[in-house]
């Protein structure tokens, strides 16, 4: 974890405490996670803004982490005991002796486009280059692969993948030229539209099932805080389901984790992007064959992980219950 974000969390600390309610109107604190500034963070920013992790009482802090690396460190270390991780931070984090498992689904397939700097409109065009992904080892870089490859171009040869960072920093690099095309999606992909650059491929068109940004913990944790894990999987299935229902709670939850300068057409566009059953189902069961997907890609580079089975990666204890229960198409009747 970088300094930064331990001093953030001893602040935060230090906050609570001065505002620590009397006892008998406590609730339980718990930081949680997130590592992007785009539609795929939704749940927890939704659960957060409009009150659900209040309501199911959990007193929350969200906490950016640069990169989905950070945040599983920071997940792994006890620094945060939920966050919202992709499929390949998790996999990956587990071949490296964690106990990381899903809990939640998130989302389960992917909305990233590959684009093209200014003046590059053909895919030919990108030999020779850069393509920007996040940091090695994150979804990103398992998507730049997949797209290369569907594409005609073999990573590492006909073009190299590079380190750049989130995506507004993966915009940025685009815009002046840094790097040749990057992988990157809303808002950035349509912030980059406005600008004239070119999308070169779309890998929410190729079919790709991929286990992508969900709720995230540690055996650790399940087993010894089974009640706080519970209600934070509620309060997921329930922000889920305000994200369905109600437009206006994304749009704010949207507006105020990613920056006021971005227009309410692209706010009312990036929700629009994500909300499909194919990408937020309403059910929140984490995809095995996500992980399959996640798991052959990584397989490719890391031998270990041709010996693990997608379900070591999930916990779907709460989401069964919650389904099991009636609750979660409790919501989606009114």
């Amino acid at each position: 974890m970088t300094v930064r974000n331990r001093i953030i969390l001893a602040l935060l600390s230090a906050a609570q405490l001065l505002m620590q309610p009397p006892a008998s109107a406590q609730m339980t604190r718990l930081n949680v996670g997130y590592s992007a500034t785009s539609g795929d963070q939704l749940p927890a920013w939704v659960a957060k803004e409009s009150g659900i992790f209040a309501k199911n009482g959990l007193d929350t802090q969200v906490i950016f982490f640069t990169g989905g690396t950070t945040a599983v460190l920071a997940l792994v270390s006890g620094d945060v005991p939920i966050a919202q991780i992709s499929g390949p931070g998790v996999v990956n984090s587990v071949l490296a002796g964690s106990d990381a498992v899903f809990i939640a689904a998130g989302i389960v397939s992917l909305n990233y486009v590959l684009m093209g700097k200014p003046g590059v409109k053909t895919v030919e065009q990108l030999k020779g280059g850069t393509i920007a992904i996040s940091r090695f080892g994150s979804a990103t870089d398992t998507i730049a692969r997949f797209a290369l490859r569907r594409i005609g171009l073999i990573p590492g040869k006909d073009i190299t993948i590079v380190q750049v960072g989130s995506g507004p920093e993966r915009l940025g690099a685009l815009l002046t030229g840094r790097v040749t095309a990057a992988v990157i999606n809303p808002p950035s992909s349509f912030q980059a539209e406005k600008k004239g650059l070119a999308v070169l491929a779309d890998v929410a068109k190729m079919g790709l099932v991929f286990q992508h940004t969900g709720a995230v913990t540690t055996k650790k944790f399940i087993r010894e805080q089974p009640d706080i894990v519970r209600r934070y999987v509620r309060a997921h299935i329930e922000a889920v389901a305000r994200m369905w229902n109600d437009k206006e709670a994304s749009i704010k939850a949207l507006a105020r984790y990613m920056g006021s300068n971005i227009d309410r057409e692209t706010l009312e566009r990036t929700r629009a992007d994500v909300m499909h059953e194919s990408l937020y189902p309403k059910k929140q069961y984490p995809s095995v064959e996500g992980l399959k997907t996640v798991i052959d890609d990584i397989a490719e580079r890391d031998p270990r992980a041709k010996s693990v089975k997608p379900e070591q990666f999930i916990d779907a204890t709460f989401i069964r219950e919650l389904d099991q229960s009636g609750f979660i198409d409790s919501l989606y009747k009114k």
